[in-house]
């Protein structure tokens, strides 16, 4: 069947006319204030009714996850901090070269840093990430004789 949107009628791909406002076969109701644009869609067939195709939905393979999966990932898994403890044992060049190993994308400047404030203070956050990170980080760091823990990053300063 014919299909009309604001005062145009699409008989078919070729032929469009116009309708008066009101007439039975638009869509609008009351005034149609968009004339000038020209908005028709072909019926597919007769008795289809202008059915349009159906969307597109991106499929993920197997082991892929989609964007939306990977913020959802992000906004319930809450992050932890990972603590590196001071200890009477580990020279100071030992810390900063097991930081370097064990956290990715370590530097050596922020190592001696995360050292250095350890040293000084008793404590020191190393990096912030999410649980299992933090736990594979904290076993890592205690693995090479280093005194560590975690803890949640929500709350406190």
């Amino acid at each position: 069947m014919e299909t009309a949107i604001c005062g145009r009628l699409a008989l078919s791909p070729n032929t469009v006319f116009n309708s008066k406002p009101g007439d039975k076969h638009t869509l609008c109701r009351g005034a149609c204030t968009n004339r000038g644009i020209l908005m028709a869609m072909s019926a597919a067939g007769p008795g289809k009714g202008g059915v349009l195709d159906r969307p597109i939905i991106e499929k993920t393979t197997p082991g892929r996850e989609s964007e939306f999966d990977l913020r959802k990932s992000r906004k319930t898994s809450p992050p932890y901090r990972v603590i590196l403890h001071n200890d009477n044992f580990n020279k100071r060049e030992y810390v900063v070269q097991v930081l370097m190993k064990v956290i990715p994308g370590m530097t050596l400047d922020i190592a001696v840093n995360i050292m250095q404030e350890a040293h000084h203070n008793g404590l020191s956050v190393v990096i912030i990430c999410s649980q299992a990170d933090a736990e594979d980080h904290c076993m890592q760091l205690r693995g090479n004789g280093l005194l560590s823990s975690i803890e949640p990053a929500s709350g406190g300063c």
